[in-house]
């Protein structure tokens, strides 16, 4: 017996592969948080040898849940401002930002990790301020995490942001035993000059990192640029090289079909923020069209300040019902086509699929076990129309990063609930 394995065993396994694949009765056998063996049937008797094992019995396993775009520690402003269109919001949220400590930013994040890890997500890609104590409660939880200090020119001085931002990525990237990935990240173009943007995309291919930003979001997002610059947000950060790096592109709501051809040219993936879309009415991202013309496409929450939950069960399950109503077609984003958004098509569009996205051998073992038991999946017809459609985070009985186990049982194994609570409520009463 060694302590680096881990066996699930009599589970029913949806790895995400294809479309057909299921295992309804099998194991997954996991060496030094990569997985070595997903079969069908009773494990073999060496696998006895086991470290831990978790009995999967009534649970399937998806590959973990795949955050593409989310602020975490902006949670500590959960309904703070809500009920306004994206530029009113921005603005009542940067004047609190403005006095928000890194203490704060700490504790915002980790009441983030908590609800993501409770809901089954293993994997989340964020752009704030303070990241360096983000990056502490990524080493802390065990999650694994995309993570760029986001940069607001405005009157700052764009090349010490772009000093502190480069250093950051130098000093973190695959911090926490690798589960940290490092990027960079103007904010918008809207609040990053074209000329900061061309440096900054310098300075990615120097240190061969990806960009993280926000892209075609709203339709005064269009204007501000158009009359600034002449062209769409897209067609300039094409013109200016943004594209020649993988670009994580968080929203994508405003595209014409010639804008559309440049993302699938360039190396985007587009993450779709249905929830926060909705809620700030910034519009219905063309996803059905973007997948069909082969753009990657991921999905993200944004953050508890604009959603107001990082539950990625709801936020797929939003993606597929909004495509469904907007277009007026039923058959429209499929419930496999919005779990793939989640699993291994979000793992490819935040650059990690080598790694993430699918249970297979060589893979991380990033791993999310879901309770199938409860009284609203039952009778089990159709697996993934009830993950989609039926499924919530209440159901997510073990979330497992790197084949360590984060989530127990539904009990937290890394992070203690009721010291973040406290925390929480203190900097709520001293900062709203």
């Amino acid at each position: 017996m060694t302590d680096n394995t881990l066996l699930i065993k009599n589970v029913t396994i949806l790895p995400m592969t294809d479309e057909e694949t299921l295992i309804e009765n099998g194991y997954i056998y996991i060496e030094n948080g990569v997985i070595s063996e997903v079969n069908e049937g009773l494990h073999p008797n060496h696998l006895n040898n086991a470290h831990k094992i978790i009995d999967g019995h009534k649970m399937v396993a998806i590959p973990g849940l795949i955050n593409g775009h989310t602020h975490t520690p902006m949670s500590v402003l959960r309904g703070y401002a809500d009920d306004l269109p994206l530029m009113e919001w921005l603005q009542k949220i940067w004047a609190v930002e403005g006095r928000m400590t890194e203490n704060d930013m700490y504790w915002g994040s980790m009441l983030s990790m908590i609800e993501m890890i409770k809901s089954g997500t293993t994997t989340f890609s964020d752009m704030y301020y303070g990241m360096d104590k983000v990056a502490t409660g990524v080493e802390k939880s065990g999650l694994r995490a995309l993570l760029c200090q986001g940069i607001i020119e405005g009157d700052s001085n764009g090349e010490e942001l772009l000093a502190t931002t480069t250093d950051f990525v130098e000093r973190w990237n695959k911090g926490a035993n690798e589960r940290i990935t490092t990027l960079l990240s103007p904010h918008a173009p809207y609040t990053c000059s074209p000329e900061l943007i061309e440096k900054l995309v310098e300075e990615a291919h120097r240190l061969d990192c990806s960009i993280h930003t926000h892209l075609a979001e709203t339709r005064d997002e269009i204007a501000i640029i158009s009359e600034r610059y002449g062209e769409t947000p897209i067609q300039l950060m094409d013109k200016i090289g943004l594209f020649t790096r993988h670009v994580i592109a968080a929203h994508g709501v405003y595209l014409t079909d010639e804008e559309i051809d440049i993302l699938q040219k360039g190396k985007v993936g587009l993450i779709h923020n249905p929830k926060s879309n909705m809620k700030l009415a910034s519009g219905v991202a063309p996803i059905t069209s973007l997948i069909e013309r082969g753009v990657t496409v991921g999905i993200g929450t944004d953050s508890a300040a604009s959603n107001n939950v990082l539950d990625m069960f709801e936020e797929m399950r939003f993606a597929s019902l909004l495509q469904k109503v907007n277009l007026e077609n039923p058959t429209a984003l499929t419930a496999y086509g919005s779990l793939t958004m989640g699993t291994s098509m979000g793992a490819q569009a935040v650059g990690l699929e080598n790694n993430i996205g699918k249970i297979e051998v060589n893979k991380k073992a990033d791993i999310t076990l879901v309770n199938l038991s409860n009284v609203h999946l039952q009778p089990i017809n159709d697996i993934i129309s009830h993950l989609i459609y039926s499924a919530k985070a209440e159901d997510v009985a073990y979330t497992i990063v790197d084949g360590n186990i984060l989530l127990e049982n539904g009990h937290l194994t890394t992070i203690d609930e009721e010291e973040v609570f406290w925390h929480i409520a203190k900097i709520k009463e001293e900062l709203l």
